[in-house]
């Protein structure tokens, strides 16, 4: 059985991992026999967001405490995460991805990532296991990694910068993967398109399907 650890970046497409991607995420890991633990970091929301007005709230939530809401309660932190316990990571997208596990949004080629999702990937590229990135997800492993095959659909501004991090920007449709061999990085663009739930599900399935290929 393949075990995948799965970083969430809250619990909300506008201030943290999108929900639907998120869960459809964990039916693909179980429906294809794998396994799966949530993790999240224990920081500060950057903000958090009404998803009704799509305006700021007056308040502050925590990440992982968010992301228990996805996991039903059962979310680590990501402090904990042990790269010799899993076969695979794979990052749901949602702004928080470039808001809480990485500053992108608002300092765009400057910015950082979270020192915690950091050590879990290079950790994992280190011991050659698979990585998947969703949606906006990618730009993280851009800011991270030169020289390698990342895809956010067909969108500009993260596909510029992609590239001026140095890496190859490779548009994609519905369902379709983009891979890079050597580092085992899978990357799908979910609703970095105008997408329906019926093919976030297919991009879901088919990144997860991959990235156990080469488990």
């Amino acid at each position: 059985m393949k075990k995948f650890a799965v970083v969430l970046a809250g619990c909300g497409v506008y201030d943290g991992a999108e929900i639907q991607e998120a869960v459809l995420t964990l039916l693909a890991i179980e429906k294809n026999g794998g396994a799966y633990q949530v993790f999240a970091p224990d920081i500060l929301q950057y903000d958090v967001i009404n998803h009704l007005s799509g305006k700021a709230m007056a308040e502050q939530r925590n990440v992982l405490v968010e992301s228990a809401r996805i996991a039903r309660g059962d979310a680590k932190p990501l402090n904990e995460f042990d790269a010799n316990e899993f076969d695979a990571i794979i990052f749901p997208g949602g702004f928080g991805c470039a808001k809480n596990l990485s500053t992108w949004a608002i300092e765009g080629d400057q910015c950082t990532v979270n020192t915690d999702v950091e050590k879990a990937i290079r950790a994992m590229i280190t011991a050659g296991k698979p990585i998947g990135a969703m949606c906006i997800a990618p730009v993280i492993l851009g800011k991270l990694i030169k020289g390698t095959r990342l895809t956010t659909g067909n969108d500009k501004a993260s596909g510029d910068f992609i590239q001026r991090m140095g890496s190859d920007y490779v548009p994609a449709s519905h369902g379709e993967v983009v891979v890079d061999k050597e580092r085992k990085l899978f990357t799908t663009p979910c609703y970095m398109l105008d997408a329906s739930i019926v093919q976030i599900a297919e991009g879901t399935e088919n990144i997860v399907k991959a990235m156990m290929d080469e488990c």
